[in-house]
C-alpha cells in the first residue's frame, strides 16, 4: 500500500476515482477513502489530544460522479474508528472549513471531497480543522497512518461512532447574505441591497449553484440567465475553471445576451471565483487581484498584497499607485496564504493575499481562500459604487496590461526531474547575466525573474519548477505588440541547448 502515498499532492489528495480516460488506471477507491478517513481520526487523536468519542468529522462534496460513494466509505472510516460523522451532502470547500466554527454544528473538522478542476474521473480530499488547512506534512502523516491501519487489519474495540446529516450549504449561504446586507448597509432595503440588479452565476455544474438561489435571490437580485447549476460530475459544458478560456468565453456570452449586470463563474468547489462586468469585460487572474486590491487598500491603507510569482508589472505599478506594497511569493494557493499569514505575525499589515488562479484569501475571513467570499466581498463594492454612478471596472480602469503574454511548459524527461530542472534554471540565471538588456528581477522566491529590453520591445520573463510535475513553466510578457517575436527566438536558442526537455 506504499502507492497510497502517491496520492499526494501538496497540501491535499487527488487520485484517479473511476474509468473515463484512457491509460489511466484508478488509484483512489472506496478502500483508500475509508482508510484515509481512519488514519485522518488517527492524527486528530495524535495532534489534538482527543479521544475518537470526542471527535466529529463533517463531510461534503462537489458534483463529481465518485463523490456520493467516496463520501459513503470516508464516512464509515470515521464511525469504524468511534468518531462521528456528519454527512453534508455537496457542498463548497470553504463552507467544509466553516463547519468547524459555525455554532450549531461546531465540528472537530471538516474534510472536502473534491479533485477542483481537474477532468471528471479524478476525486481527493481537502482537509480542515478551525486552524485552517492542513498542511503537506500532515498530509503524508495521514496517508503514512492510512497505511499503517490498513497492514494491521486488526479489530478495534473503540464503540462505532455515528452517522447523521446537516444542510451546511444552507447555513453557509446565510452567513454570506447577512454579510452583504451589512457590508452594503442599504438605507431604505437592507434586506434585498441587490434589488434591481440583473446577477447570473455559472457553476460550470459544480457545487456553485447554490450562491444563485441561496444567495442572491434572498437578496433581490434577478438571477435570470444564470446556467449550469445542476450538479453534473462530467461537466457538459464546460470545466469549471475560471482559468478556462472556455469557461469565461461561456459566461461572458451568457452575461451579454442577458444584459445583466454581472456575470460570476465558479471552480468545481468554489474556492476559486472569476467575474464578468456588464459590458462583458472579463475579471479575472491580474485582473481580479487588481479589483480586490483596490476596495481593500481603501480600507486598509498602505497594506501590503501578497501574490504568487506570476503576476505582471502592470499590477506591482497599480498596487503602488493606490499606496499599497506588492509582495510576489511563490506559486501554490498554500504558500501564497502562509506567507501572508507570516507577514502579518512579523508585523506588516497583509490583508490579501491572492494567486493568479483565482484563490483568494482574506485576512478579516481567517485567510480562507473562499470564491464565494471573493464575489461577496465584490458585491459589496458594486452596490455601494451603484450609488455613485461608477462601475467595478472603474477600480481598475488605470492598470496597464501587458500588450501579448505567453506561457510555455517544457517536460523534463528524466526520473531525476528536480535535479536537472535546477541546472536548467542555474544556466538560464547566467544568461541573463551576460545578456545585454537582460536583468535579474531582485526579492524574487520563485525560479529566476527577468526583466528584458530588445529593440524597443520591453517585458518579463519567469521561469520556475513546477510544485509537483516534472516540467518548467515559463511565462513571457510584452508591454508592446511584437515583442514576443523579438524575446521568443532568443529563449527558444537557450532551451535547445537541453536534450531532456521537451
Amino acid at each position: 500500500m506504499k502507492h497510497w502515498l502517491k496520492l499526494q499532492n501538496g497540501s491535499d489528495i487527488r487520485g484517479v476515482a473511476m474509468e473515463g480516460i484512457e491509460g489511466e488506471a484508478v488509484t483512489l477507491t472506496e478502500v483508500e477513502a475509508t482508510y484515509i478517513a481512519k488514519g485522518f481520526i488517527k492524527w486528530l487523536e495524535d495532534h489534538k489530544q482527543i479521544s475518537p468519542e470526542n471527535i466529529s468529522v463533517a463531510f461534503g462534496r462537489d458534483s463529481r460522479c465518485t463523490g456520493e460513494s467516496l463520501l459513503k466509505n470516508a464516512a464509515t472510516g470515521v464511525i469504524a474508528s468511534g468518531a462521528h460523522a456528519i454527512d453534508c451532502g455537496i457542498a463548497s470547500t470553504p463552507s467544509l472549513f466553516m463547519s468547524t466554527l459555525f455554532e450549531e454544528i461546531k465540528t472537530t473538522a471538516g474534510v472536502m471531497i473534491t479533485a477542483s478542476h481537474l477532468p471528471f474521473n479524478r476525486n481527493g480530499f481537502k482537509f480542515f480543522t478551525e486552524e485552517g488547512g492542513l498542511d503537506k506534512k500532515d498530509i503524508k502523516e495521514i496517508l503514512e497512518n492510512a497505511i499503517a491501519l490498513h497492514a494491521e487489519q486488526a479489530p478495534t474495540n473503540a464503540k462505532e461512532g455515528t452517522l447523521s446529516t446537516y444542510p451546511l450549504i444552507d447555513r453557509y449561504s446565510a452567513f454570506l447574505v447577512q454579510k452583504i446586507r451589512e457590508g452594503v448597509n442599504h438605507p431604505t432595503h437592507f434586506d434585498q441591497p441587490l434589488h434591481g440588479l440583473n446577477i447570473i452565476v455559472d457553476a460550470g455544474n459544480g457545487a456553485g449553484g447554490f450562491f444563485a438561489d441561496k444567495v442572491l435571490a434572498p437578496l433581490g437580485a434577478d438571477i435570470t440567465g444564470s446556467q449550469f447549476l445542476n450538479p453534473d460530475g462530467y461537466f457538459p459544458n464546460h470545466i469549471p475553471n475560471p482559468e478556462d478560456p472556455d469557461a469565461m468565453a461561456a459566461i461572458q456570452k451568457a452575461t451579454l445576451a442577458q444584459k445583466a449586470d454581472l456575470g460570476i463563474i465558479f471552480d468545481t468547489d468554489v474556492d476559486r471565483a472569476a467575474i464578468v462586468d456588464g459590458s462583458g469585460e472579463i475579471i479575472n487572474r491580474n485582473r481580479l487581484i487588481a479589483l480586490m486590491s483596490a476596495i481593500v487598500l481603501e480600507a486598509t491603507p498602505k497594506a501590503t498584497i501578497v501574490t504568487d510569482s506570476v503576476t505582471s508589472d502592470g499590477l506591482s505599478a497599480f498596487i503602488e499607485s493606490l499606496g499599497g506594497v506588492h509582495h510576489r511569493f511563490k506559486r501554490g494557493y498554500k504558500n501564497v496564504i502562509n506567507e501572508s499569514i507570516r507577514l502579518n505575525e512579523a508585523g506588516t499589515v497583509s490583508p490579501l493575499a491572492m494567486e493568479t488562479s483565482g484563490h483568494g484569501a482574506m485576512m478579516e475571513n481567517y485567510f480562507l481562500d473562499d470564491g464565494a467570499y471573493t464575489v461577496t466581498t465584490i458585491l459589496i463594492a458594486m452596490s455601494k459604487l451603484k450609488t455613485e454612478n461608477k462601475t467595478l471596472f472603474d477600480l481598475i480602469s488605470t492598470l496597464k496590461e501587458p500588450a501579448e503574454a505567453t506561457e510555455v511548459r517544457y517536460k523534463i524527461d528524466l526520473e531525476d526531474f528536480r535535479a536537472y530542472g535546477e541546472e536548467v534554471i542555474s544556466a538560464f540565471e547566467k544568461l541573463a547575466e551576460t545578456t545585454d538588456g537582460f536583468s535579474i528581477v531582485p526579492n524574487n522566491y520563485e525560479g529566476v525573474r527577468i526583466n528584458w529590453s530588445i529593440d524597443g520591445c520591453s517585458g518579463w520573463v519567469l521561469l520556475r519548477l513546477s510544485l509537483h510535475d516534472p516540467v518548467l513553466p515559463m511565462n513571457v510578457e510584452s508591454n508592446e505588440a511584437g515583442g514576443l517575436d523579438k524575446i521568443m527566438p532568443v529563449l527558444d536558442d537557450f532551451f535547445a541547448a537541453f536534450d531532456q526537455l521537451k
